[in-house]
């Protein structure tokens, strides 16, 4: 067994316990594991795995991980799925539009309405979250709650995109109960989109050192990168 392998056994059996705890059905949590910084190979042990689903921050790094991995996932016709969690800039839209199957990170208009205009035809809608911020985070990313609902409605009638849910990364908090309010809070939005007619059905939250509180404030995704690879290595570039 790889330390890739027994990694991603631990998660999903720590996942399971904290779904058992939280009462809810494995199924309903799903793991996103963070590849940012690790290369082809780790990507392909974890793939080997039984992970299906990888987080990029870095989109120019994503989208080179992506190429180089492409061709051998559809040989084995087992294909992978690309969510880009990090922010990104206008001139990086074409690059996401074109290569990923999630956009997790979305909190500008503008961003969204160039993704859209770039999407291939070809292609299926690309899935999207706006990233919220819960908890005013001077230097977080994610539209303010109170503008959350216009952004939704306004992202919600693009073409060439789906509206999936929202995605938070809060502040660390000290404690499973503080977590835990802070991720009631996106859950609590979440809910009031619902409630005005979006069927939204993801709730992406949840890391490394917090994923049981967000998995029992209602998490549907954990974005788990250390506790799947290990320590990161240092952002990964093309050779010269």
């Amino acid at each position: 067994m790889t330390t890739i392998e027994g990694n991603l056994q631990g998660l999903r059996e720590r996942i399971a316990r904290a779904c058992a705890q939280a009462g809810r059905e494995v199924e309903e949590v799903s793991l996103l594991a963070v590849s940012k910084t690790f290369g082809p190979d780790a990507v392909r042990q974890a793939q080997a795995a039984g992970q299906r689903s990888f987080g990029e921050n870095y989109v120019q790094e994503g989208v080179e991980k992506i190429l180089a991995l492409r061709e051998s996932a559809a040989l084995q016709g087992d294909l992978i799925e690309w969510h880009c969690i990090g922010p990104v800039q206008s001139n990086k839209t074409r690059l996401v539009a074109t290569h990923f199957d999630w956009m997790q990170s979305v909190d500008r208009l503008k961003i969204a309405q160039r993704l859209s205009e770039q999407r291939p035809e070809d292609m299926p809608p690309l899935q999207v979250c706006l990233q919220v911020n819960v908890d005013g985070g001077l230097t977080k990313s994610g539209v303010a709650p109170n503008a959350l609902l216009p952004l939704a409605e306004a992202v919600a009638a693009l073409p060439r995109l789906r509206l999936r849910g929202l995605m938070c990364i809060p502040e660390p908090a000290e404690g499973f109960e503080a977590q835990q309010a802070l991720f009631l809070q996106a859950r609590g939005l979440f809910e009031r989109l619902n409630d005005d007619g979006f069927a939204l059905d993801t709730l992406s939250m949840g890391m490394s050192d917090d994923l049981e509180a967000a998995v029992a404030a209602g998490s549907t995704m954990v974005r788990v990168g250390r506790a799947v690879f290990g320590g990161r290595p240092g952002k990964v570039t093309s050779p010269a």
